[in-house]
């Protein structure tokens, strides 16, 4: 025993039924961190284990070293929202890259506005950051690309938003039209990347271009399994921009993740998407949105829940206008039965998969009438089959097995582009 006490054991070599590192731990990696953890601790004051923690992960934007030098006597713009921060300051990158000097003149913002603080489809308007001066031009609504006289003069548009993975989720379609107006006018994009909270899995249906839409503009499946810097990437190689064009693009790798860690956001992403749970949840649940079943909206668990008042569940809520989060939800001041999914999944869940069969279920109670399901369904697919396969009564394994071929064919396309193995 005192031998063993003497040697030191790397926390990495010790196996609980799988391979266990602290970051892992810290990313809620497997459920059972917690029993992990207190073995650990235990054999550590016993003097059997020795460990020093792993670095943190480090953003795009966590190393300046990277590319401040690039930025020194450029007109740089920033396509940015409140997840754009150094970690773990918090410090947002427009203030930051004020403080260094670097000739910043423009902030471009998506859905939801620079500061996050827009609901859903909700009019983004021109204006002026208080804090810098700088004014802010909005990339949704009307203006969904940059134009021209928005473009002159710049040398570097950076991008650095938090995605959440999931095709529907619109700041990868911003990026694609600022990268095609960047191509158009010669200008370099500027990609710090981030990780993605659900990258270690696709699913999906792969979109039909023939339904290409701002909730879908790329044939990729629902869940790509992609950071920000290899979906930019890949919009770029496969011509996805139009008209030959390709712009200049250069990527600050994220340092110390892989895509089988997880990833549980510092920063809500939008205004629905206020905890792990909800982004675990939402690429199964977004499919409601284009239904009339809620997903939650005008609560205070978003996208983890959904209900309906003719729906039979143990799970009741009662929607109301939430100024900026969510403004008129559906069924509002309507009480609906449903089911509550945050007894089913917590911040430890590992997601593999989509999950289908709250959908299918809904469909079911609900008589399977033809208002089911509305125009917007389709363009969250990305293709009719999949109302089609609800609407004959296909089971989800029946649904989920038409789609191998088409992810099967994906996963050798995006094999190109992945900067994380």
């Amino acid at each position: 025993m005192a031998e063993m006490a003497k040697r030191t054991i790397s926390l990495e070599n010790l196996r609980f039924d799988r391979k266990v590192n602290l970051r892992a731990m810290n990313n809620s990696r497997f459920n059972s961190r917690w029993l992990v953890a207190g073995v650990a601790a235990i054999l550590t004051c016993i003097g059997l284990i020795s460990f020093t923690e792993l670095p943190p992960i480090k953003t795009g934007a966590d190393q300046p070293e990277a590319y401040l030098p690039r930025l020194e006597g450029k007109r740089v713009a920033l396509v940015a929202n409140q997840t754009t921060v150094l970690l773990p300051s918090k410090k947002h990158l427009a203030d930051f890259l004020v403080e260094k000097d670097v000739n910043l003149v423009r902030i471009f913002a998506p859905e939801h506005g620079f500061r996050g603080n827009h609901s859903a489809g909700a009019l983004v308007a021109n204006g002026k950051d208080i804090k810098t001066g700088l004014p802010i031009v909005s990339l949704y609504g009307s203006n969904r690309k940059p134009t021209k006289a928005q473009m002159a003069g710049l040398d570097y548009i950076i991008f650095d938003i938090q995605d959440v993975g999931a095709r529907f989720y619109t700041y990868i379609s911003t990026m694609h039209y600022v990268m095609q107006a960047a191509a158009e006018n010669d200008i370099t994009v500027l990609v710090l990347d981030r990780p993605n909270p659900h990258g270690n899995y696709i699913d999906g249906p792969v979109l039909d271009p023939k339904y290409s839409s701002f909730v879908g503009m790329h044939p990729v499946p629902v869940v790509h399994g992609m950071t920000v810097g290899e979906y930019a990437k890949m919009i770029n190689e496969e011509n996805w921009l139009g008209s030959r064009l390709k712009c200049r693009l250069e990527v600050i790798p994220i340092k110390g993740w892989n895509r089988d860690m997880g990833y549980s956001l510092p920063i809500a992403p939008s205004p629905n998407l206020p905890n792990d749970i909800s982004i675990k949840l939402y690429p199964s649940l977004c499919f409601f949105e284009g239904t009339r079943v809620s997903i939650g909206r005008g609560t205070e668990c978003p996208f983890q829940v959904f209900g309906h008042p003719d729906l039979q569940g143990n799970y009741s809520f009662t929607p109301q206008s939430i100024k900026g989060v969510s403004d008129h939800p559906k069924f509002e001041k309507t009480a609906c039965n449903g089911k509550d999914l945050r007894l089913e999944v917590g911040p430890a869940t590992k997601m593999t998969q989509l999950d289908l069969s709250h959908l299918i279920d809904a469909y079911k109670q609900l008589g399977s009438k033809d208002d089911f399901f509305t125009s917007f369904f389709i363009k969250l697919a990305g293709t009719p089959q999949l109302q089609s396969q609800i609407q004959s009564g296909m089971t989800a394994e029946a649904i989920r097995d038409s789609w191998k071929a088409d992810l099967q064919d994906f996963e050798k396309l995006r094999r190109k582009y992945l900067l994380y193995q």
